[in-house]
């Protein structure tokens, strides 16, 4: 398909800089059959079924971008993939500054070699030294922030709270799931009254999420891969559920991602661990899931294109008319939205 078929006009000031306060006060879109609905994050157990289910990843944002020097070049590099113990895929700005087996500096005891390059522009970097990477990054590295946020603010500490879910566990993402950003415990006690359960799975988010989309077509354009893992007993839980006429609901395109690859063609979700570069777009069937809650995406993103592929393009291109005409607040710190096909 065409990728210009997923673009939309989004005023720069409908791009949320922070969150909600408190978290569950977010508005929330409702699109479904019946059309559109406007309620806010606190309602959710209203508008669900005793015996759905809440799907989570409790990935956990580590401090992923780090400022360097390569001689008297200046490098920044947001770390995307880990592939070792001690090696990161990572993005670079000033890239072409930096060669292979070149050093990079970071500072505060934290320095790295350039490995290889590969097709997507990432460089493969290996820390040096014996302290356990998630030590140096402590020391050096900072928040990743989504560059549209980044852009126009800078990293502070509100954002080591503000950035991190409640389910937040697994270290490893370089981006939130930020779906899961509108939940508190007040919020999962209300929805565990109404008889709407929960479970986690771990999808390290990677920072090929915000790259852009160049080529024309949807067909040529490649997915970045991001690691996962559902455990068997989480796979017998969701398969539990839709058996006995349960909903599985995921929280974020990236527990849906995950679930997605992990469904055969006969709907039963299986364990899975490993890499995972699923692209949905309009024309996908849906196995494994039966709704999605997630924020509001970019223009001509493959997130936009996987809610038009759940709901349908047209019906989720009215719904962000919507949503930009309403004044919601869009991408990660922004509103969600409940998407029930």
């Amino acid at each position: 398909m065409r990728v210009d078929l997923f673009d939309f006009a989004l005023p720069q000031d409908r791009i949320a800089l922070r969150p909600a306060a408190p978290r569950d006060a977010a508005r929330l879109l409702t699109v479904t059959a019946d059309g559109l609905g406007d309620r806010i994050m606190r309602d959710l157990p209203q508008l669900l079924r005793a015996g759905d289910l809440l799907v989570f990843n409790d990935t956990r944002v580590i401090p992923a971008q780090l400022q360097g020097m390569r001689g008297d070049a200046r490098i920044g590099a947001t770390l995307h993939k880990r592939e070792g113990p001690r090696t990161w895929r990572a993005f670079l700005r000033n890239a072409k500054r930096v060669k292979i087996d070149d050093h990079i500096d970071f500072g505060a005891g934290v320095a790295a070699i350039a490995l290889e390059k590969d097709e997507q522009g990432a460089v493969l970097l290996h820390f040096e030294g014996e302290e356990p990477v998630e030590l140096l990054l402590e020391r050096a590295g900072v928040m990743p922030l989504p560059p549209y946020i980044a852009s126009r603010r800078p990293t502070d500490g509100r954002d080591l709270d503000d950035y991190q879910t409640m389910f937040a566990r697994e270290a490893g993402a370089v981006a939130a799931p930020t779906a899961a950003l509108h939940f508190t415990p007040e919020l999962m006690a209300s929805l565990a009254a109404a008889g709407i359960s929960h479970e986690t799975l771990t999808l390290h988010v990677g920072a090929g999420t915000f790259l852009p989309v160049k080529a024309d077509d949807t067909a040529d354009h490649r997915m970045h891969a991001e690691w996962g893992r559902i455990d068997a007993a989480t796979a017998a839980r969701l398969n539990d559920v839709r058996a006995a006429g349960g909903r599985v609901i995921a929280v974020g395109t990236t527990s849906l991602r995950l679930i997605e690859s992990a469904t055969g063609e006969d709907g039963l979700i299986r364990p899975f661990e490993g890499d995972t570069s699923i692209f949905i777009t309009p024309g996908y069937v849906f196995h494994g899931v039966d709704g999605l809650i997630t924020n509001f995406h970019l223009p001509r993103s493959t997130l936009f294109m996987l809610v038009s592929a759940l709901m349908g393009r047209k019906r989720m291109l009215a719904a962000y008319d919507h949503a930009v005409a309403s004044g919601y607040r869009f991408y990660s710190y922004g509103d969600g939205s409940l998407l029930l096909p």
